[in-house]
């Protein structure tokens, strides 16, 4: 029965991949395969053999779990811990809303334009190379929007079409996680337990494989966005859609400075997102002179700022709320998925970066490639057929992680912000974020066997 299960399991997971692809509502998608997971796996735990529950207590209930307390963990607690996410959604929703009101997100616009004159493709390598580096140091929702609501207009008003401007913007974020000690802290918990193997710290793994797969995302990024840009058609810049409205004054040169005081407010002093938040936005708004009205005036301003950009991001909260509920899901479901893949897993490393480079799709949706999905199932299974060093079977997981999930997937927080926000389907986007997770991918690869794989993983090992 559990491989019966499992079979079920790994035919829905592509038939939601197909939905998403087709662009359909991801909310009510992640709804009904968080649903339907949670049926097979714990409706079909009584009908498998012994053995099988004996090796998984996840699906085991009795009198310390029951069934009941499972589905509320996955269907009420999920969302709740996702609490933090939410709000710095919202707020960051409302920061953007204010540099627009107050003009400092168009004049930010019109200076870059100047700056980069008639080059367009030099300024867009530029703000890759400076995402990148952001991100190296920052991650979640609420600073990719902070960032998102600067980049995205400037290379719109480049006339750079928004799918393309999107894409290019997650895949420089993508590649500053590589580096990034949040994220490396979290993955390795997958691996190692706490304490263990101290070597294993963030400074080995950049010097030994981290600063090249930051490199390889943001050259290949870079150059496909060339490439795409060129086979475009041009479109007229973001700024330009004010067509038959007043042109707006540009803000005062010193409040410029303000989008980046979240990003520097928490890179510096670790301050709050949302502090940062509140702080440049009352900033923005009191220096561009939008709270000279009367208080009653100043508040109706800040509460429609704040409405304005909660509907924006509405259709976001939505999916927000139901992903976590598939996150614990997939928890229940991932003793079936290795039941089914256990047995196909090569032992060899270099087979290893070959089946997962050709198998990089299935690190899209929360598959069973990426950790933030169903990997952990992988995981457990890699780890137990073959002797591979832990600096190599993170390399193997980080990049479907990473490269594809993180910068590629339309189920990643901020993509599906970055969808809403610039209103660019989801389709579209991975029309040009899929070849960009196989080219850079496949690359991460070659250098994963080279520098971790046979000697590699020999050297570690001295």
């Amino acid at each position: 029965m559990e491989y019966v299960i499992g079979i079920l399991l790994l035919i829905s997971f592509f038939g939601l991949a197909w939905y998403c692809i087709k662009g359909h509502n991801l909310m009510i998608g992640f709804l009904m395969i968080s649903v339907l997971w949670t049926v097979l796996s714990l409706g079909g735990s009584p009908f498998t053999s012994a053995e099988f529950l004996a090796g998984n207590p996840v699906l085991q209930f009795g009198k310390n779990k029951s069934v009941v307390e499972t589905i509320n963990n996955i269907f009420q607690l999920g969302p709740e811990g996702w609490g933090t996410t939410l709000v710095n959604v919202c707020w960051g929703a409302w920061f953007g809303r204010v540099l627009m009101e107050t003009g400092i997100a168009s004049t930010l616009i019109r200076k870059t334009v100047e700056l980069g004159g008639d080059k367009p493709f030099v300024t867009v390598a530029l703000i890759n190379v400076v995402t990148a580096l952001i991100f190296t140091a920052m991650t979640g929702a609420g600073p990719v929007i902070a960032i998102g609501v600067i980049v995205l207009p400037i290379l719109m008003s480049l006339g750079i079409p928004k799918p393309i401007a999107l894409f290019s913007f997650m895949g420089s974020v993508a590649a500053g996680i590589f580096l990034n000690p949040v994220n490396f802290a979290q993955y390795r918990a997958f691996f190692i337990k706490p304490g263990e193997m101290p070597e294993f710290n963030l400074g080995w793994y950049a010097s030994h494989w981290g600063y090249g797969a930051f490199i390889i995302m943001l050259v290949v990024t870079t150059i496909l966005t060339a490439f795409y840009l060129k086979r475009s058609k041009s479109v007229h810049a973001w700024a330009a859609q004010t067509t038959g409205v007043q042109e707006q004054k540009d803000a005062p040169l010193y409040t410029l400075i303000l989008p980046i005081v979240p990003v520097v407010l928490k890179i510096w002093l670790d301050f709050s997102v949302i502090g940062g938040f509140v702080i440049a936005g009352f900033l923005a708004l009191l220096l561009c002179g939008k709270l000279k009205g009367s208080f009653k005036e100043s508040c109706q301003l800040v509460n429609k700022l704040y409405y304005d950009g909660v509907v924006d991001t509405a259709p976001l909260i939505g999916f927000l709320l139901t992903l976590p509920m598939f996150n614990q899901a997939a928890t229940y479901a991932s003793p079936y998925f290795r039941v089914i893949l256990g047995r196909f897993m090569p032992k060899s490393e270099l087979v290893i970066c070959i089946v997962f480079a050709l198998l990089l799709c299935m690190g899209l949706f929360r598959g069973p490639m990426t950790l933030v999905g169903c990997g952990a199932a992988t995981l457990g299974v890699l780890s137990n057929v073959g002797s591979f060093s832990i600096p190599f079977l993170y390399a193997v997981f980080a990049i479907p992680t990473i490269t594809v999930n993180i910068g590629s997937c339309i189920t990643q927080s901020w993509v599906a912000w970055g969808l809403a926000y610039t209103k660019v389907g989801s389709k579209d986007f991975l029309k040009l974020s899929i070849p960009n997770a196989y080219v850079t991918g496949i690359l991460q690869y070659i250098l994963t066997f080279v520098l971790l794989g046979g000697l590699g993983a020999a050297w570690f090992m001295k």
